[in-house]
């Protein structure tokens, strides 16, 4: 039924402007009938950061910013859904037009710039829907003008530990001036030092709330190495690679690509899977990784496990494909275990790994 609606209304959708498009799609999202949620295969199960996924092709942050329609998402057939950016105090962003289609690329541009209705908004509608169980991670991100944008990522945590199935830090998105500069070896240990003795005072109340951290596909092997030096030594528990990138791949044919923003969609999958690769050899097994950029088919999705994800995020590639991909990409999973006669996606997570890194590096 949704299938056949979406049929219908997706000219619609990219007749308007992106942003008008993606607030309509909320609006529906939000009247939809609140059909049963998609049971899913038990091979496709995945325990990661102590939490039981039905299935690991989860619904990255941006798309539900302000936690209006988790749920509705849930009943679709993700396996997860990530909310967010969401900062302490409500913000605007940046001026629009901020979101670009690139439709000959499969891409999109955007300058967002953490539009966020604010920690109490989006605290009520969590608080609200604490029993409806699945998995709902948050994103959260610090205000533009905070004095001390650790502080900001600090009170979040506070607040949301106890209604939030995983808390993502932020600290990737290229909209926000110097945001990025916290994934800096000293800025970032100071926060995430700050992040996790937060988690632990919220625990006995909260209980256990598992922090991932979420990485730029821009910064350099150097750069890497201490960022995950530090998520090892300050014992998160996972990392998200990646956000949207700075560069502009030489083949974009889209004349938006000459637009300020973050690049996200089918461009971005080369650079976001090396970038999860050289990530994961790193890492060592201390941690779960999930695997962004790119992923517009079953295909990617799989070159993503292989190259170290143990769980999947999409959002650019449905602008293009429809909800249809997520069922798409969950049937390819399976047929990719009958045809190696294995029983769980972790038999899979990382085994060209090594590989993917002796690559020529993406242009």
């Amino acid at each position: 039924m949704i299938g056949s609606f979406e049929r219908l209304v997706r000219p619609l959708l990219r007749a308007l402007d992106p942003e008008d498009a993606h607030r309509l799609t909320i609006r529906m999202l939000k009247l939809a009938p609140p059909l049963g949620r998609v049971r899913d295969e038990a091979r496709l199960a995945v325990r990661a950061f102590g939490l039981n996924f039905p299935n690991p092709v989860g619904m990255a942050a941006g798309f539900d910013k302000n936690a209006d329609v988790p749920d509705a998402l849930l009943r679709l057939g993700f396996g997860f859904v990530e909310v967010g950016t969401i900062t302490p105090l409500p913000q605007a962003g940046n001026p629009r037009p901020r979101v670009f289609r690139l439709d000959a690329d499969g891409a999109v541009i955007n300058r967002l710039g953490f539009n966020s209705q604010g920690a109490d908004a989006v605290l009520k509608r969590l608080a609200a829907r604490a029993n409806a169980g699945g998995i709902v991670g948050i994103n959260i991100g610090a205000n533009k003008d905070a004095p001390d944008r650790a502080a900001d990522y600090v009170r979040l945590i506070e607040r949301f530990a106890a209604v939030a199935s995983y808390v993502t830090v932020n600290v990737s998105s290229p909209n926000t001036p110097g945001l990025r500069n916290l994934q800096q070896a000293g800025a970032l240990d100071d926060l995430l030092a700050r992040v996790v003795e937060a988690r632990e005072r919220v625990a006995p109340l909260a209980g256990p709330t598992p922090v991932l951290l979420k990485i730029a596909p821009d910064v350099s092997l150097g750069e890497l190495d201490d960022i995950v030096g530090i998520a090892r030594a300050r014992r998160i528990d996972g990392m998200i690679v990646g956000n949207t990138t700075l560069s502009r791949p030489p083949s974009l044919r889209a004349g938006a690509a000459r637009e300020a923003g973050g690049l996200s969609g089918r461009p971005l999958f080369h650079l976001a899977t090396r970038m999860l690769a050289e990530t994961y050899v790193r890492v060592e097994a201390a941690f779960p990784l999930i695997g962004a950029g790119g992923i517009d088919s079953g295909s990617t999705a799989l070159a993503k496990f292989r190259a170290g994800a143990s769980l999947v995020q999409l959002y650019s590639a449905l602008v293009f494909r429809g909800l249809g991909l997520v069922g798409e990409i969950k049937a390819a999973l399976v047929k990719a275990l009958e045809r190696e006669r294995l029983d769980n996606l972790s038999e899979i997570v990382g085994t060209a790994a090594a590989a993917v890194t002796a690559e020529s590096w993406p242009k």
